[in-house]
């Protein structure tokens, strides 16, 4: 057991640090793309070179991004054979499906168009030219959708049937899997924030080279949509990342409650605004959850339910099943112990039916798949050991969840301060602190995209699947050494990937700003 869970927590940390390397790379493909087709739409609606020479200064910056994140891309999906293949067979033909569209249509779509994109020039025309760059950026979003769709089922599994005789899951609906609301919502608020990135990397560059004091009016242009589209980008992450608190709220009770340090709820629950959590806390003690805490009053309920008044289930109150209704009725649900009960029945249902099925057994099959599917819904808590085990790390959601939040809030105050100073009040973009601030901007866009995808994954710990199926039922029959040994590998690969992305685009940003692009 102990190397079990040894082999499970090097392989959560080598997914953890391959994905979270890939998504520096992916928000800024997607956010560069737009700009880069908008820039270019400019250039060939007015015919000003101006535009044409700052569209191909952000394009070399996208396909620089673009190919270290198909690098890290490629590498993340191997994993899920190497590290997790016994969840690749579980709901292989419900996961691959999506996967397996995103790599026949949407990269082929990239793959195809980006080509025209960098050596098109001169060689097809304007209008053609300009598809491409649109169709480069359709197909950046199109990748995105069904990577988000597939992260999205395990977040909210639909659309999907158990098969016993298979012994894995098989899809009965693309459309509840492709169209669910936690699919539909999790694509726009990712998409959309990678528009924020990507507006956020261009400010900060333009900055740089206003520090440098050249190429002024390609950044004082550059700063004009990245602003407009990182304005409308903030605006509807925000927008869309309500929707995500309804569905977390209706799906996943346990990640909004951990992502709130909240053991024990009310109806009209605050929001935490600012805290600090109690170190000491342990689930069914009576120590404070917080050592300091600034709350809004309701804020919580009307954030994951639309009603001031409605009641918010905390850790505790998950754990025993127990809900209160309006009038502080005390409402009995199932408890964590009894789903840890009804999945250890639905996988002893399932070897009967292994049995039932290697004897020939008929009729004893047919009570099991009876027997499996009445408690199937709870499948996953069989594996678990305690109800306490069903708990995300609590901290790690609540701080990177306040992170993501905060650093949100600043950036909208960001957007709207560079439309201003751009078009009203030039003279403060030539301010040196101003223009430090454009560039430490960079850095917070980031922290603040890396801290939402810890609140959405780490949050729905200990599941690889909600419900259904638990990491440590996912591993591959591997040794920790040898996942240990890969880990450290991808340490020095990535460390290697990232310095050289970071290199190659810093020697091209300090070339193009010591050198007139308007020559």
């Amino acid at each position: 057991m102990n190397d079990l869970m040894s082999v499970v927590d090097w392989s959560r940390a080598q997914f953890a640090l391959t994905a979270m390397v890939h998504w520096l790379f992916v928000p800024l493909t997607i956010g560069l793309s737009l700009i880069v087709a908008v820039m270019e739409t400019l250039w060939y609606r007015t015919g000003n070179e101006k535009w044409l020479r700052i569209t191909k200064l952000w394009m070399k910056m996208f396909g620089i991004n673009f190919a270290c994140g198909v690098a890290t891309g490629i590498i993340l999906e191997f994993e899920f054979g190497t590290n997790w293949s016994n969840y690749s067979w579980f709901v292989g033909d419900i996961f691959g499906a999506p996967l397996a569209i995103e790599g026949i249509f949407a990269f082929f779509l990239e793959s195809t168009f980006v080509a025209v994109m960098f050596f098109g020039w001169n060689k097809v025309s304007r209008g053609f030219h300009l598809a491409s760059s649109w169709l480069t950026a359709l197909g950046v979003v199109i990748s995105a959708l069904w990577i988000l769709v597939a992260n999205a089922w395990m977040q909210y599994p639909a659309g999907m049937e158990f098969d016993p005789a298979q012994m894995r899951n098989v899809m009965d609906s693309f459309t509840d899997v492709a169209l669910s609301p936690v699919a539909i919502n999790k694509f726009f608020h990712t998409v959309l924030s990678g528009w924020v990135l990507g507006a956020v990397f261009v400010i900060g560059v333009s900055c740089f080279l206003l520090l440098k004091k050249r190429n002024q009016e390609i950044a004082y242009s550059s700063i004009k949509v990245a602003g407009w589209v990182g304005t409308v980008g903030i605006v509807l992450t925000m927008w869309t990342g309500d929707g995500s608190a309804v569905e977390v709220s209706r799906v996943q009770p346990m990640k909004l409650a951990a992502m709130e340090g909240l053991y024990r709820g009310e109806c009209g629950q605050g929001l935490v605004g600012v805290g600090i959590l109690n170190p000491d806390k342990q689930i069914g003690d009576d120590r404070d959850p917080m050592l300091f805490g600034f709350e809004i009053p309701k804020g919580l309920s009307m954030l994951a339910k639309h009603d001031t008044e409605a009641f918010v289930p905390g850790i505790e109150d998950l754990i025993d099943g127990i809900e209160l209704t309006a009038d502080g009725d005390t409402i009995h649900t199932v408890s964590y112990a009894d789903r840890i009960e009804a999945g250890r029945r639905a996988r002893a249902a399932l070897a009967r039916y292994d049995e039932a099925h290697a004897a020939g057994d008929t009729e004893a099959m047919a009570a099991a798949v009876n027997d499996l599917k009445a408690d199937y819904k709870y499948f996953g808590y069989g594996y678990l050991d305690n109800p306490e085990d069903a708990v995300p790390p609590v901290a790690l959601t609540f701080y990177a969840f306040r992170v993501m939040v905060m650093a949100g809030g600043y950036l909208l105050v960001f957007m709207l301060a560079a439309l201003y100073m751009v078009y009203r009040r030039r003279s403060l973009l030539d301010n040196k602190l101003v223009q430090l601030c454009g560039l430490a901007t960079i850095a917070i866009v980031w922290i603040c995209s890396e801290a939402g995808w810890i609140v959405a994954e780490v949050g729905r710990q200990p599941w690889v699947i909600q419900d259904l199926m638990p990491s440590r039922a996912a591993i591959s029959a591997i040794g920790s050494g040898s996942v240990q040994f890969t880990f450290w590998v991808f340490v020095v690969v990535f460390t290697m990937l990232l310095a050289a992305e970071i290199g190659i685009m810093v020697t091209q940003i300090r070339k193009d700003a010591d050198r007139d692009l308007m020559a």
